[in-house]
């Protein structure tokens, strides 16, 4: 059975490939015309994209070297520990909705450091698969599509990245504790 499934992860791709430019070709669909405007386009929006994506990583690396984030650890400390939340895992979970690349260092970090069977390596790998890059999703595509005001996608995404935060707490906590 593992090397069935081992051999059609291996030709998924391939056979997704190969199958999309028969069938084209069979629908005479000129493919490699279609791909240049398909490739065009996407070139098109990653230029459209880019002074968003710019501003947005600029201002999440301002806001982790400037000392913003220690400071707001130190407000929030009280509270985590009232709560009995490990204090290792809230960087994970202030970082997560901001950036994607920031919040999986601070769980390799903490894996790296805990083990991956230990509750916070544990923890950590639930709450990165729970949540979402939400400020980088509204960036994108939001930005993609031109779309100006997203305060309410906005709410709504960083409430749904908080259930995913208290979810993986609870949901860890349940199973391994």
């Amino acid at each position: 059975m593992v090397q069935w499934v081992s051999l059609l992860s291996l030709w998924a791709i391939p056979f997704l490939i190969a199958f999309i430019l028969v069938y084209g070709l069979h629908k005479r669909v000129p493919v490699y015309e279609s791909f240049v405007e398909g490739a065009r386009g996407g070139l098109v929006t990653v230029i459209k994209i880019l002074p968003h994506l710019i501003a947005m990583m600029v201002a999440i690396t301002m806001f982790r070297i400037s000392g913003a984030l220690d400071l707001l650890l130190k407000v929030l400390e009280p509270f985590i520990e009232w709560l009995h939340i490990p204090a290792e895992i809230v960087p994970l979970a202030l970082l997560r909705p901001l950036s994607g690349t920031g919040s999986l260092a601070i769980a390799t970090d903490i894996i790296a450091q805990y083990g991956p069977d230990s509750l916070l390596g544990k923890l950590a790998a639930t709450m990165q698969g729970s949540t979402d890059t939400t400020l980088y999703v509204l960036t994108v595509y939001f930005g993609a599509v031109g779309i100006r005001n997203g305060a309410y996608a906005l709410k709504v995404g960083l409430w749904s990245d908080l259930a995913g935060v208290i979810a993986s707490i609870i949901v860890v906590y349940m199973i391994f504790l």
